[in-house]
């Protein structure tokens, strides 16, 4: 298990540019099994989860060509019988994408098999509006005997119309995925309508599915027979530019971060903004400058600041992590509340310990006095429980007096692409041990 050794206290300072998306990578890797013809994707994250979802589908017979971050896959010969085994199962249990590939698989091949897949560990993560819309689209499940695996075939999935219990990113990913290839039309309301997702869609409307309603939380989806190669590009990944924007307003000498496409943020400089952050647009880039101090909003009425996640375009729940990490040395103090998942806050008892004033209210909310920077944090010895909370406590090191051990860093590379070499190229000391 590796760790990371940060020496903080180092101001960093230059220009740094963001990765392409996780999430999106992660669908449209998966759309590539909708077809036998080849589909280039450009601007592919070289980190852990997208690497072991590709591993995954060599493993089924898909070929992959291509390197430094583009690669052409053609699904023309899949193993389905592979499928079945224990080494694939195994698999897909340690990486929550997985879920990805059963949508596809359904619509071309006609079966799947499904496992309950990995991933952080926030909370707990239904995976129910997937299945409940492969039924609605005429899927059956049956559990394979002795193993806690479903089998899931249909002969022909038969589009219909879908109210879907919750705007769930991947849920709507995989059904999407699912009704392309399907006979008649499918309407899917309450479905996600994040850039990942609109990325997803004209995707496949190139290759030659008849999706509309991209951007709305109601898709109308007309079955195609079949769907042709195309090539793609992955947007920048939001949530290491908010990450980026964070480490900047904590412990930046001036940074600017490169072709973030603004128009896929959202909210997301606002929020910054509301901790007190100048976040500076230019052009397609955004420039963090120092600041001594960074002072918290407040509401018209004047009661305190609260963020919270909301589905898109509301503020994400991955970057709530990295602005309780900011709040801590900010003027004021914010109310968190974390609505998705109920485990997510609990890393926050790291940041006390690291000196941070933090009332942690319940697993959903959570009160940040803000130190104003009259305090630093101090160094401590930590593990990262998951992505998100791993880039919030480097950052936390980062800002901190005296030198922080991050262990459980497979973690943080999972979602982060040699985050130590980039991080160091700005002047950071971050050492991989």
């Amino acid at each position: 298990m590796a760790s990371f050794k940060i020496e903080g206290g180092h101001l960093l300072s230059g220009t740094i540019t963001p990765q392409g998306a996780k999430n999106e990578a992660l669908q449209v890797i998966c759309a590539t099994l909708l077809t036998s013809e080849p589909v280039t994707i450009s601007n592919i994250p070289d980190i852990r989860d997208v690497n072991n979802l590709i591993r995954l589908l060599r493993d089924i017979g898909v070929k992959v060509a291509g390197g430094q971050g583009t690669l052409t896959f053609q699904a023309d010969e899949l193993n389905m019988d592979h499928l079945e085994s224990d080494q694939f199962v195994g698999e897909c249990a340690q990486l929550r994408g997985s879920v990805l590939m059963i949508g596809p698989l359904l619509a071309r091949m006609g079966r799947a098999v499904i496992t309950k897949p990995g991933g952080d560990k926030i909370g707990r993560r239904r995976l129910d509006t997937h299945f409940l819309g492969f039924q609605k689209l005429g899927a059956r499940y049956r559990q394979i005997p002795d193993r806690e695996v479903y089998e899931i075939d249909a002969k022909r999935l038969k589009g219909t119309y879908m109210l879907l219990d919750e705007a769930s990113v991947t849920g709507t990913a995989n059904i999407v995925m699912a009704a392309v290839l399907a006979e008649g039309t499918t309407q899917i309301y309450n479905a996600a309508c994040e850039p990942y997702v609109q990325q997803l869609c004209h995707m496949l409307n190139r290759m030659g599915a008849d999706i509309s309603g991209i951007g709305s939380n109601l898709l109308t989806i007309k079955g195609v027979s079949e769907l042709r190669g195309t090539t793609h590009r992955l947007l920048p990944d939001m949530i290491e530019v908010g990450s980026f924007i964070g480490m900047a307003a904590m412990c930046g000498n001036g940074i600017r971060i490169k072709d973030v496409s603004p128009k896929d943020l959202g909210i997301i400089p606002d929020a910054f903004r509301r901790l007190g952050v100048k976040v500076k647009a230019d052009g397609d880039d955004l420039f963090v400058p120092h600041q001594k101090h960074y002072i918290v909003d407040s509401f018209i009425d004047g009661t305190i600041m609260t963020l919270a996640d909301a589905p898109w375009p509301g503020l994400t729940p991955d970057l709530l992590s990295v602005l309780i990490v900011v709040a801590t040395q900010a003027r004021g103090s914010v109310l968190f509340h974390q609505k998705m998942f109920e485990s997510r806050l609990f890393f926050v008892d790291k940041l006390i310990d690291m000196g941070a004033q933090i009332i942690l209210c319940d697993p959903h909310r959570a009160v940040v006095v803000g130190h104003d920077r009259m305090r630093r944090l101090r160094s401590q010895r930590m593990s990262s429980p998951d992505i998100r909370a791993g880039i919030a406590l480097l950052i936390a090191a980062m800002s901190a007096d005296g030198t922080s051990v991050i262990s459980n860093i497979e973690q943080i590379d999972r979602g982060y692409e040699h985050i130590e070499d980039r991080l160091n190229a700005l002047g950071a000391k971050i050492e991989r041990i």
